[in-house]
């Protein structure tokens, strides 16, 4: 008998174990919609690369303002709303990665609660705020232009060059700090050092991804 109950108490507990690590394996992605409007319309998860097929996408139905998904791989994802509602939502990058991720959809939206959807929201949050003063500096250079003010549009498209360098290098160093990953590899290929030109007569060099240069070999 005390064979029989030492053999069950060892099967629990390897069950136990076992279903242990196949959860933390799993993604766990909670998310809110801000807006009645919404309830009852389904929001999808769509994989940022790769085909985009009914076979690789998911959807749930919003219940209280509330969805739920679960994926045991880790790969990069867009959140969207069903395209008839979508106007004023901002689409959202996630990362499945095993753990908790909270997410909000509204026109800001957010994920956070592991590692990598961590810094990929301060990522997010950076890059809009570059983006808004980037077009606010070549509107500006644009207007210069049409009023005929040669000189001073060029020094604000230059600034504004220069500030997009800026942001640019803080992409690809985010990147190179950041252990191998999904989001390591998204960030080190938004923002390559260097491309291939190919010229008429068959030549082919490497550019200067910044200025354009060919880069002598």
């Amino acid at each position: 008998m005390k064979k029989i109950l030492l053999c069950f108490m060892t099967l629990a507990t390897a069950t136990m174990f076992y279903s242990c690590q196949q959860s933390s394996q799993v993604c766990h992605i909670e998310g809110t919609v801000n807006g009645e409007q919404y309830e009852g319309k389904r929001i999808f998860l769509v994989p940022f690369k790769g085909p985009k097929t009914a076979e690789f996408v998911d959807s749930m139905e919003i219940k209280d303002g509330k969805f739920h998904f679960e994926k045991d791989t880790t790969q990069m994802y867009t959140i969207l709303m069903d395209y008839h509602y979508r106007f004023g939502l901002q689409p959202l990058l996630v990362v499945s990665e095993p753990g908790d991720v909270k997410v909000t959809i509204d026109s800001i939206s957010h994920a956070m609660g592991t590692p990598q959807n961590d810094s990929l929201e301060k990522w997010k949050v950076r890059t809009e705020m570059h983006n808004r003063e980037l077009m606010k500096m070549r509107k500006f250079s644009a207007d210069l232009q049409t009023k005929g003010d040669s000189v001073q549009a060029k020094y604000i498209a230059q600034r504004a060059d220069s500030f997009h360098l800026v942001y640019k290098n803080y992409t690809r160093e985010l990147a190179k700090n950041m252990k191998e990953g999904v989001l390591h590899d998204f960030l080190k290929d938004m923002f390559p050092l260097t491309y291939q030109r190919k010229y008429p007569d068959g030549r082919v060099v490497t550019m200067n991804a910044d200025t354009h240069e060919e880069i002598k070999q």
